[in-house]
């Protein structure tokens, strides 16, 4: 028995190192932004927007599907083949890299708040007497965590990203769901969460958007035609590329759907909404005990690092990507775009604002420029010209109109929430 466990430990390690360029897409998805909007909506609602999560999951794994397939088959990335094949093509791909990178960076100065917060949380566990040092220690350790990132990515390549962001993703999966078994909603509760239904409270509508937002990030599928590439994947991966979509749309649902269970087993019936990473201490702590709090929140803590690398990346991915369709980490374009994104991300931070409704708002910024990337994406695909034989069937042309319609409506009630907030 004790010569299996290595090899049974290896096989395990070998099957999350081999995982594709799906990986990004689950560091760009579950961050801080999906975590809060996870906790926040269990918290406050239940399980009542499970169908959320569920419609934008399907969705998504679809569009991954299509842009992958779009790169795979030409060769081209998305906001280049904008630019190249569609009317309008130039100003669209350059609204949409204005809409995600400011989307983006508006939720990197949540994630880096929120990152910053639970560290100085998960210290105060075992320190209490560090609660004097609140404003000071959460601004240092945010400096020290953009600091060290942009370090990684003036050293890293595509590899060396996707390995990072394995390790933090399976911390997070691994710790949500071990939390889960911990606390748990009843089953009538998630059956009931499957029927559409908008929380007919103050801000409800501003959740949904903010579900959708951080659900079916833009940016998730604009960057995977270069991530793909980066992998170097071929025409020949069309079904490995297939199968990479699926898995990662499905863990997507898995870890989000988890957190918004414990949530809602933990803090929903108690009447203790959360509002700021304060609460969730207060709250988690009789329920599941030190040891898991702990774990959920470097559950939390590792969503928030496996999205500060993607979101760094985003600007100088889109401008590389309408520029050539070739990301080059080693030029001076990516150096400065990337130091300027750091020292946004320090405003929360610097500020001391509360990071978790800076992130709500953020998540629903995201939402503006689905529109264009699905119809982009759609005209892309049924483009006989461009891909052959490989043309969008009637069964994702079906998926993907119903995914345009879907994010037409939520844009809209993300529009209505944001002018009643403000």
């Amino acid at each position: 028995m004790l010569e299996e466990k290595p090899g049974l430990l290896k096989k395990i390690l070998a099957m999350v190192l081999a995982f594709g360029p799906g990986i990004f897409a689950i560091g760009y998805t579950i961050g801080t932004g999906s975590v809060t909007s996870m906790i926040v909506a269990g918290s406050t609602y239940g399980m009542q927007l499970l169908w959320v999560l569920v419609l934008s999951c399907v969705f998504s794994g679809m569009l991954m599907f299509a842009y992958g397939n779009y790169a795979l088959v030409t060769g081209e990335t998305a906001l280049y083949a904008f630019k190249k094949h569609l009317k309008w093509g130039k100003p669209i791909a350059i609204l949409i890299i204005l809409g995600v990178s400011f989307g983006q960076w508006n939720s990197l100065m949540g994630i880096l708040g929120i990152s910053a917060n639970i560290i100085f949380e998960i210290f105060l566990i075992y320190f209490p007497a560090l609660a004097a040092y609140q404003y000071e220690l959460v601004l240092t350790i945010a400096v020290v965590v953009i600091i060290v990132m942009y370090y990684f990515l003036l050293i890293g390549k595509y590899t060396f990203f996707e390995k990072i962001l394995v390790i933090f993703v399976t911390i997070m999966g691994l710790s949500f769901l071990v939390s889960l078994f911990m606390v748990y909603p009843l089953p009538i509760e998630v059956a009931k969460g499957l029927i559409p239904t908008v929380p007919k409270v103050e801000g409800g509508g501003m959740m949904v958007a903010a579900f959708v937002g951080t659900t079916m990030a833009a940016a998730t599928f604009l960057s995977r035609p270069l991530f793909v590439k980066g992998k170097g994947w071929t025409i020949k991966n069309l079904k490995q590329q297939k199968r990479d979509s699926i898995i990662a749309a499905s863990l997507v649902f898995i870890i989000s759907a988890s957190v918004m269970a414990v949530a809602c087993g933990a803090l929903f019936h108690q009447g203790q909404p959360v509002t700021k990473v304060l609460d969730m201490v207060n709250t988690l702590e009789p329920v599941a005990g030190k040891f898991a709090l702990t774990l959920f929140f470097f559950g939390t803590l590792s969503a928030g690092l496996s999205s500060i690398f993607p979101c760094l990346l985003i600007a100088p991915i889109l401008l590389a990507d309408y520029q050539s369709g070739e990301l080059d980490t080693t030029s001076k374009q990516f150096k400065i775009i990337t130091a300027i994104a750091c020292l946004f991300a320090l405003i929360v931070p610097v500020f001391g604002a509360n990071p978790i409704q800076m992130q709500i708002v953020s998540q629903v910024f995201n939402v503006f420029v689905l529109p264009l990337v699905i119809l982009g994406i759609i005209l892309l695909c049924n483009n006989k010209k461009l891909m052959k034989e490989h043309k969008a069937t009637a069964l994702l042309n079906i998926g993907l109109t119903a995914a345009l319609f879907f994010s037409i409506i939520i844009s809209y009630n993300g529009a209505v929430a944001l002018w009643n907030y403000f």
